[in-house]
């Protein structure tokens, strides 16, 4: 039993800073205690403790395939699925296309809205119209501002939508509008060729896309203004691959199939000869399981967590690879909250770092 008369006078301050180290889960359930801890997420000064923690594992949200009007999303640190609907969803079907600093940035199925989102706060807005009308599919990259990494939630984002004949469109979240601000460079080989199945990934300012003819990876900074093109070849007898990030390493995750036989493999660029080199590959026990079998494999989360759909007609498998440990973990099946009790399978995602405070 709590006495009120010493609990009274403990530091506000204090409690602060012991709740943002609690799990997002455990501070959800003290929210509902009063009204004065569902206030938290108003306080300057918890916001500030939140930004001061090192970033945790990513989580992933994802749509499983007949639920598309609400998310799912996996804490790896308690090995569970957490449903949180988002009130302002549009009635249409919305995927998750990336993220950073705690929002999530989804895009309509008809390739024209784009929304961004805190999924934890359950903040959803929809962002202006873009200038150029694309009806063809594009790849997406966002970026934080330099004051906006810690997680306080005050300062501005950007994401970078780019089609395959060069179309490109940057939205800054300070102007609140969109702007191209020059043609691609004239160095960039054009058609793209992008390789839609792997979601780009950001270090610093830059984004970087994955290409698929000829191999390699295209990069632009959203502050210098700069592209890049870089030319790498892909392993052999890789499949269903894309790049993945690591503390501004770069990385890349695959299935590497020969003959009868499948593994999937991580792979790091070598930054001075532009080749990869295998640092990793999925225990041998695991992999007997895909020997002889049709193996799809989707990667959702590409960021230090990566996360992977495998499915063939006799499985149905995600798995997560922690690239700083090295360590390999199934991910036990997402269940609806409401209906059938079933596994459901998940059709698409990304991994997001979870916070309290990102103001979409």
């Amino acid at each position: 039993m709590m006495e009120q008369r010493i609990w009274k006078e403990f530091p506000e301050d204090l409690f602060e800073a012991v709740v943002a180290r609690l799990p997002i889960a455990a501070f959800f359930r003290l929210r509902s205690v009063c009204r004065k801890w569902n206030s938290l997420l108003d306080s300057h000064s918890f916001s500030q403790h939140c930004s001061e923690l090192p970033p945790s594992l990513p989580w992933l949200y994802g749509i499983t395939h007949e639920s598309v009007g609400t998310g799912a999303m996996y804490d790896p640190s308690s090995r569970r699925w957490h449903h949180l609907s988002i009130p302002a969803l549009p009635a249409k079907i919305v995927i998750p296309v990336t993220s950073a600093g705690g929002l999530l940035c989804f895009l309509d199925i008809s390739h024209q809205k784009f929304y961004i989102s805190n999924p934890l706060t359950r903040l959803f807005r929809e962002l202006p119209p873009r200038s150029v009308q694309v009806w063809s599919r594009v790849a997406i990259g966002m970026t934080m501002d330099e004051d906006s990494t810690g997680g306080g939630g005050d300062g501005g984002y950007k994401i970078m939508w780019l089609g395959c004949n060069g179309d490109y469109e940057i939205y800054d979240s300070r102007q609140d509008s969109w702007t191209r601000p020059s043609v691609i460079s004239a160095d960039i080989t054009l058609p793209l060729f992008l390789n839609f199945r792997s979601q780009a990934v950001s270090i610093g300012h830059t984004v970087y896309f994955m290409r698929a003819e000829p191999d390699g990876i295209v990069s632009y900074n959203t502050e210098s203004r700069v592209w890049r093109q870089f030319s790498i070849p892909a392993p052999p007898h890789v499949m269903d691959h894309a790049i993945a990030e690591c503390g501004g390493r770069i990385l890349l995750v695959g299935l590497l199939t020969k003959n009868a036989a499948t593994c999937v493999c991580v792979w790091e660029l070598q930054r001075m000869t532009l080749l990869w080199k295998e640092v990793d590959r999925m225990p041998n026990i695991w992999c007997l399981e895909f020997y002889g079998k049709h193996v799809k494999m989707n990667c959702l989360g590409n960021r230090r967590l990566i996360m992977l759909s495998l499915r063939s007609r006799q499985m149905n498998r995600l798995v997560t690879y922690d690239v700083l440990s090295k360590e390999w973990r199934k991910v036990p099946g997402c269940v609806l909250q409401h209906g059938r009790r079933k596994k459901q399978w998940i059709a698409c995602g990304t991994s997001f770092h979870p916070s309290l405070t990102a103001s979409a």
